[in-house]
């Protein structure tokens, strides 16, 4: 019985790999869509105004937490500094950056060169959102009376960017499966 468990297990390296594919997929296209409402694009505003590598994007960034709203909090003042700063126009085109890597990552079959580069893509963009945990003030518990506060422990932004660790071993493994799969399909052309 321990037996046929253990090997059951073993053989599902190939499902896993589907399900790590398609689960990045589905990530990417849930996310990227989001990215066109404002409350997501307000959500990732102190990320992206801390960056060194993507303030420039925004117009004034350095005043970005003077207009932060709340999931689901509308403030009229807020959201037209937001328009002027070019918060959503900037979280539109990360959801069609967002949306093309995952469509690019599900034609592993049809495409696999395709898919081997947005795997790619998407692992450096991984790099850059982890890079939130060192530029990001907010990714950390702020002192506010508890002993609990600075590292290690995250705050909900942190814990949300701490997440795409596993995104970022996730396009590796999509990526070497995509790269493999190219090269059995034209195995006649390499040698």
């Amino acid at each position: 019985m321990k037996h046929s468990i253990i090997k059951a297990v073993a053989g599902l390296e190939d499902t896993a790999k589907s399900t790590v594919r398609y689960a990045i997929v589905i990530v990417l296209l849930w996310i990227g869509g989001l990215k066109f409402f404002n409350y997501e694009a307000d959500g990732i505003t102190p990320f992206v105004a801390n960056s060194p590598f993507m303030s420039f994007f925004y117009n004034a960034p350095q005043e970005y937490a003077q207009h932060i709203n709340k999931e689901g909090e509308y403030v009229a003042e807020n959201r037209q500094w937001h328009r002027n700063n070019n918060t959503y126009g900037f979280s539109a085109g990360l959801g069609v950056f967002l949306i093309g890597a995952g469509i690019l990552i599900a034609l592993h079959r049809k495409a696999p060169l395709l898919s081997m580069a947005g795997s790619m893509l998407v692992f450096l963009m991984t790099l850059g959102t982890l890079s939130f945990l060192l530029t990001t003030p907010e990714s950390w518990v702020s002192n506010l009376g508890d002993s609990d506060y600075g590292f290690p422990f995250l705050s909900a932004r942190g814990r949300l960017v701490v997440k795409d660790l596993v995104i970022l071993g996730g396009t590796l493994i999509t990526m070497s499966q995509s790269a493999q799969y190219y090269l059995k399909q034209n195995k006649s052309v390499i040698n």
